[in-house]
Formats: structure tokens, C-alpha cells, sequence
């Protein structure tokens, strides 16, 4: 399973090698280090990090601040600013960007772990959100839209079997075999989808119903796949299917 990359944006060697070394003890992707604005987009653009760590002080004319306005405008990644200052001005330029955390230097290993989970799940969180408002506006589609990367690519409803979860990941398997995966938790994604066509039945798992080809006790198969029913959800299964036992 693919783990989340994070680009360092960071004029100081030595700081930076110091965070990439923590990002390896975090079990974090990386990429960088940036020195400057122009290295920075560079980095976006060749490398697409999820998240980036962002040093408000860099070499050149252009900082931090004008790094993560071009952010906001081009890349939709959350952004966590590091730095020594902690001053009222410096505070007040930030918040015009709308960073998605501060972290002062120096900082532990604990704090920036937390800064960077934190950060990216209300981006995501928020994001979801987001789309799903812009949806209602709509009339309803019998598609959608995933991110992969700096792509977006399409899904039809009729050609996605079945979803697995692994923590914040959730792969989606679809009829021609090919899976994409998706940063989520299977609560936030299933949101979007046709609760008459997708159900959850297992923690892990949510299926579209009406590619279900037989159901078992304990199981489901859906084009060939066994999938388990967890015993809180079977009820719901049966009840959505028009299944009534004797």
C-alpha cells in the first residue's frame, strides 16, 4: 500500500536532513528538499507530494507565503508551515494563506507526526465535504470522480464491484480488474455513493448490490470474489436484497 509523500520545502540543509530523517522514522514517503520557490513548484509538478512541510523563510526573492499562494491556486494539497518565527507579522502574513497547520521550530518528532495526520485528514475531511455540497447541487450522475494523484479519474457506478478499506485507504475494484486507489475511510467515501446501489457489509467492505451474484451465511461473492458479512451488518443485507430467511 502506497504511504503518504510529503515534500520539503527548506532552505537549511542541515534542518532539512534532520526532518527527512524524522519523516523515515514516521514511516513517511518523501521528496525534496526545495531551497526555493522556483525548486519548490519543480517539486510539485515532477514529484506530487500529498502534503507539503513548508519553510517560511527561503532563499531568493519570493518565500514561503508566495510558494503556498501558488498552492491555494494550482495544487489543491494541504500545507504546514515551518518556522523560527513566531512573531504577530509573520503570524498574520500565514494566515492570509491559509495554512493547514504552524509549527515553530524546534519541534519534536511526536509534534510534527501529529501536525501532518491532523492536517491531512481535515483537507480531506473537508474536501469530501466539499464535493459532496457541490453534487446536491446537481442533477444525480451515474459517475463520479476520484483523485489519483493530480488526476482525476472516472468511475461509473455499474463498473465498481465492490470497495475494500485498509485503514485511510480505501481501494476500489472494478469490473475490468483494474483497482485505483483512494486516501479515505470507507464512512467518507461510501457518502457519495448511491446508498441503494452500495451497502456496507463488513467493516472492511461495501459492495454494489446488484452485482451480488450469490450470498452465503456468511459471505457474499460478486464476480467470482468472496467477500465476508460481518454479523452486525448482515441484517441490512438481507433487508436491502428482499432476502427473508425461514
Amino acid at each position: 500500500m502506497s504511504v503518504l509523500k510529503i515534500g520539503i520545502v527548506e532552505d537549511e540543509l542541515v534542518i532539512a536532513r534532520t526532518i527527512l530523517n524524522t519523516l523515515d522514522e514516521l514511516g513517511y514517503a518523501h521528496c525534496g528538499p526545495a531551497i526555493n520557490y522556483t525548486e519548490a513548484l519543480e517539486m510539485l509538478e515532477q514529484d506530487k507530494p500529498d502534503l507539503l512541510l513548508l519553510d517560511i523563510q527561503l532563499s531568493g526573492k519570493k518565500d514561503g507565503i508566495d510558494v503556498a499562494g501558488k498552492l491555494n491556486e494550482s495544487y489543491p494539497i494541504p500545507f504546514i508551515f515551518l518556522t523560527a518565527n513566531s512573531d504577530g507579522e509573520t503570524i498574520d502574513r500565514a494566515k492570509k494563506v491559509r495554512p493547514h497547520a504552524y509549527i515553530v521550530k524546534p519541534f519534536t518528532k511526536e509534534e510534527l507526526f501529529a501536525a501532518v495526520e491532523i492536517a491531512f485528514s481535515n483537507f480531506t475531511g473537508h474536501r469530501i465535504k466539499t464535493e459532496q455540497i457541490a453534487a446536491d447541487s446537481f442533477p444525480v450522475k451515474d459517475y463520479m470522480f476520484v483523485r489519483d494523484g493530480y488526476v482525476f479519474r472516472k468511475i461509473f457506478f455499474n463498473d465498481l464491484l465492490y470497495l475494500v478499506s485498509d485503514a485511510n485507504y480505501i481501494t476500489l475494484h472494478l469490473k475490468s480488474q483494474k483497482k485505483v486507489m483512494v486516501r479515505s475511510t470507507l464512512n467518507d467515501f461510501i457518502e457519495q455513493l448511491d446508498t441503494r446501489k452500495f451497502i456496507r457489509i463488513h467493516r472492511s467492505y461495501s459492495v454494489n448490490i446488484n452485482l451480488i451474484d450469490d450470498v452465503f451465511p456468511t459471505e457474499v461473492t460478486v464476480s467470482g470474489t468472496k467477500i465476508p458479512i460481518g454479523k452486525s451488518y448482515r441484517d441490512d443485507l438481507f433487508k436491502a436484497l428482499g432476502i427473508k430467511e425461514v
